[in-house]
């Protein structure tokens, strides 16, 4: 099929969600977690695959990596999604006009949602999770690198689909070329919304080119600004944990900001660092704290491009700040509108940074690592939105819905 058949042929499938039972979308998605632990050793293999034409220091190379234990979490999170509540259907406000006549607007799905990602193919999974509890269907554009692992993940799930008598184009794949992409963009008509997940490359790529509507997941800039009032100990675990529990994440940590006053603490913040070897790219004061207490080989002097860079790899910027405001101002400048943390025991510092930070997620001692989907107890995301229409920062399943309204009359007419 060319890419334009494949987009009408879910555009006609779609139709047939909006009169799925709630109860028939969880025993699909149970049925889906289920073959996904049936068929781990075909995933894998898949996998090894595009593993194979990846160099293993790539920072993607954890990213696209599957094992039998993140096969058996995928499969957690989609018996988790099936649990949920249905998001369909919702009363989201109801009034009587006057002249009698009866509204609603009620919560339905979208339709058909694009998604364009990289080299993530656990994203396969929890996309398909997500759209089909919400009742959409969905066109999926992964990456070259992971083009095998994808392909045996869809071709899994349509088996699924298949049993359930289920039409298989609800979900599809196209091909790993830019060609696909383009198409997707301007599939008017046919495409509802697309939604990029990946590099802040491809994120500017589709918000400047889509012709359809777009809901911008963008990159993850973080920072952690340790003030004058923070705890020493909190402050190297918080740091520790957002920068290097998964480096290739949008959530982990990229630049920390410390107050001048407490310079003499650094090094024990950075002290956790040592162990996962991570790069210090810091201003002049912040270096000279560390020097003597920090691998020398290890040790940078910052510069401009240190600040704003989405590193995702052991690599960490360090800020010297002389107040709260300086801090909230280079985070205003260099942020991305991600997840924000500020580590203090002063509680009106930390209202006044919640408050005065603006990023979808803003943290009072604790790490950005917790920007999730699943950690928010929503079940499996299908990205971190940093953007301020429609959805705002982990886009789970009433994000990926729309309304309508619904009008009751008796027979009035407008004068």
């Amino acid at each position: 099929m060319t890419n334009r058949e494949i987009f009408e042929s879910t555009k006609r499938a779609s139709r047939t969600l909006t009169t799925l039972a709630d109860d028939k979308i969880n025993e699909i998605l149970i049925d889906v977690a289920d073959a996904a632990i049936e068929h781990t050793e075909e995933i894998l293999q898949a996998n090894e695959a595009d593993l194979a034409l990846m160099d293993p220091s790539n920072p993607m190379y954890d990213r696209l990596r599957l094992t039998k234990e993140r096969i058996e979490a995928i499969a957690a999170d989609t018996r988790n999604v099936s649990k949920l509540p249905s998001p369909l259907g919702r009363i989201l406000k109801h009034t009587v006009l006057p002249n009698g006549l009866d509204l609603k607007r009620v919560s339905v799905p979208f339709g058909v949602i694009g998604i364009v990602y990289e080299a993530r193919p656990n994203v396969t999974f929890d996309v398909f999770s997500l759209c089909l509890k919400s009742g959409n269907a969905c066109v999926l554009k992964g990456g070259k690198d992971a083009d095998n692992s994808n392909r045996a993940i869809v071709g899994i799930i349509k088996q699924v689909l298949a049993k359930h008598g289920i039409d298989e184009h609800i979900i599809e794949l196209l091909p790993a070329n830019h060609e696909a992409t383009a198409d997707m963009l301007h599939a008017n008509g046919l495409i509802d919304v697309v939604i990029p997940r990946g590099s802040s490359r491809l994120i500017r790529f589709v918000r400047d080119e889509a012709s359809v509507p777009v809901i911008e997941t963008g990159a993850g800039v973080c920072h952690a600004y340790f003030d004058k009032d923070g705890d020493t100990q909190k402050g190297a675990r918080i740091i520790n944990n957002a920068k290097t529990r998964r480096v290739s994440v949008c959530n982990a940590l990229d630049c920390t900001i410390m107050h001048f006053d407490r310079l003499a603490d650094l090094p024990a913040i950075c002290e956790p660092l040592k162990a996962s070897r991570v790069n210090l790219f810091a201003d002049e004061p912040a270096l000279a704290a560390l020097q003597g207490n920090y691998p020398e080989e290890l040790l940078n002097p910052s510069t401009e491009e240190s600040y704003g860079t989405e590193f995702q790899a052991y690599t960490m910027a360090i800020k010297t700040v002389g107040s709260l405001e300086e801090a909230l101002g280079h985070i205003a400048r260099f942020g991305s509108g991600h997840s924000e943390c500020i580590i203090t025991e002063n509680e009106d510092t930390s209202d006044k940074f919640l408050q005065m930070v603006d990023a979808a997620c803003v943290y009072s001692n604790a790490p950005t690592a917790f920007t999730d989907g699943a950690q928010f107890g929503l079940g499996a995301e299908i990205g971190i939105s940093t953007q301020k229409l429609h959805a705002r920062g982990p886009m789970a399943l009433e994000e990926m819905t729309t309304y309508k309204w619904l009008i009751h009359g008796d027979g009035q007419v407008r004068g």
